[in-house]
Parts: structure tokens; C-alpha cells; sequence
């Protein structure tokens, strides 16, 4: 009889401890994890405020890192570079233009002239991951603010540089060279699972940035351009997530 007690215990005992295991490592799965990530990145954006009046639509490719606490809290750093063929100031080069709209190479031939937004912005990044949807504990709704600098200018391209009225500083005088400040936001949702890779975000991005002209003069109006400007970008961004972390045993030992 005491046999019998002694295996009935010895058994709950085992039992016990089992669940014990187990159930740690469900919660240790279940919990947010410190997970370190780089990533690239894609956004399609419309501009706003005074950029509406110089470009149309345009794209952003770019990468970043960014750093996941065990309180889904997010810290990091991106880049991102914007270009464009949508330019709205169609009398950036009238003071060169002949009657016909062209402008004379230097071989008298007709100079083939090309138009392009080109900029970029970089930015301190900090946020939030609220997992949402029965998602697991490092996914969810994603929310992110980043404060940092942005410039953008028009880039000229002369074919075969026959145009020297649009070579070297000269050209400085048409391509509105502007920076300042700016602040973006974004939310979406970011996904992180077992795999690595199958783990991405995609969002809604909008950009504010306070900016100003920074060339002495421009030559197609003859002043400097001194005003402050209000310039916006907002779009549909998305990226593919590269984390490093710890990658779970996959032998359990019970004593």
C-alpha cells in the first residue's frame, strides 16, 4: 500500500513539474522579446503645402534600425531618399527658353533638358508596438513619431552636358536647393514571427518640415527666394524587417 502511495506521489510530483516547465516556456514564447532590426523600406507620397507647388507624387526608398524592448517600445534611426519626375514650376528655366520653348545648346542645337525631384530625410525615431488582433506579443499596431532633417532640390540633367548655361554653378541657380527641420509620424502594423523571413510593417507615413531656399539668388527671377516654407509628404509606406534574436531551445530537460 505505501508502494503504491509512494508511486501515486512520486508521479503527481512529476505531473507537477511538467506543467510548471511547460507553462514557463509558453510564457517566455508569449512574451515580448528585446529584438534588435534593420530594415528596408518603400513609400509612395503625394506632397503637401508649399512642396505641392514644386513637385507631384513621388517615392522613397529607404533603411533603417530600430530596436524593440520587452515593453514593445521602439528606438532607432532611418534614412530614407525621395526622387521624382513630376516638377510643377514650368517657368524654372523661361529666361532661357527660346520663343519656341527650347533651349540652344552650344552647337546651336536644341539642348535635350530633363526635370527630376531628388531629396532625402533622415530621422531619430521613437514609438510603440500594441499587439492587437490576437497577434502575437511582439506584433501589432505599430506607432512611431521621428524628428530629424530633410532636403530637396530640382535636378537638372542636359544630355551629353551641350548646355553650359546649365553646367556647373550655373545650374545651381535653377535647382531651388532646400533643407530645414522636420517631424514625421506613422501608423500601421507591424508583424514579427518565428521566421525570419516573413516579418514586415506597412503603414501610413506623413512628414512636416519647415524649410527654407538656401541659394544666394535665383537666377531665373533674379533675387534670393527668402521665404519660410511649409513643406508636407504623406503616403503609404511599407518595409520587410530583418530581426536578430534569440532563437528559442528547442530541447527542454525535466529533472
Amino acid at each position: 500500500m505505501k508502494t503504491k502511495h509512494i508511486i501515486l506521489f512520486i508521479s503527481l510530483f512529476v505531473s507537477i513539474v511538467q506543467v510548471r516547465v511547460n507553462a514557463q516556456v509558453n510564457d517566455s514564447i508569449d512574451k515580448p522579446d528585446v529584438i534588435p532590426m534593420i530594415f528596408p523600406s518603400y513609400a509612395f507620397q503625394w506632397p503637401g503645402g508649399d512642396l505641392a507647388d514644386r513637385f507631384g507624387v513621388s517615392s522613397t526608398i529607404g533603411a533603417g534600425f530600430l530596436t524593440k524592448t520587452e515593453g514593445n517600445w521602439l528606438f532607432g534611426l532611418d534614412a530614407n531618399f525621395i526622387f521624382g519626375n513630376r516638377i510643377n514650376e514650368d517657368s524654372l528655366l523661361q529666361n532661357l527658353l527660346t520663343s519656341d520653348g527650347y533651349i540652344i545648346g552650344q552647337e546651336g542645337q536644341y539642348a535635350d533638358v530633363s526635370l527630376f525631384e531628388r531629396g532625402f530625410y533622415t530621422s531619430a525615431k521613437f514609438g510603440k508596438i500594441i499587439p492587437i488582433f490576437g497577434s502575437n506579443s511582439n506584433s501589432g499596431l505599430m506607432l512611431l513619431a521621428g524628428v530629424g532633417y530633410i532636403q530637396h532640390k530640382i535636378r537638372i540633367e542636359v544630355e551629353n552636358n551641350t548646355a553650359p548655361q546649365l553646367d556647373g554653378d550655373y545650374k545651381m541657380g535653377y535647382d531651388r536647393f532646400t533643407d530645414g527641420f522636420q517631424i514625421n509620424q506613422f501608423i500601421g502594423y507591424m508583424h514579427i514571427g518565428e521566421s525570419k523571413l516573413a516579418n514586415f510593417f506597412i503603414g501610413f507615413e506623413i512628414l512636416e518640415s519647415w524649410t527654407q531656399n538656401r541659394r544666394s539668388m535665383n537666377f531665373d527671377t533674379g533675387r534670393r527666394d527668402d521665404k519660410q516654407r511649409f513643406d508636407m509628404l504623406y503616403g503609404i509606406k511599407a518595409g520587410w524587417i530583418i530581426p536578430f534574436r534569440q532563437r528559442m531551445p528547442e530541447d527542454f530537460y525535466y529533472y
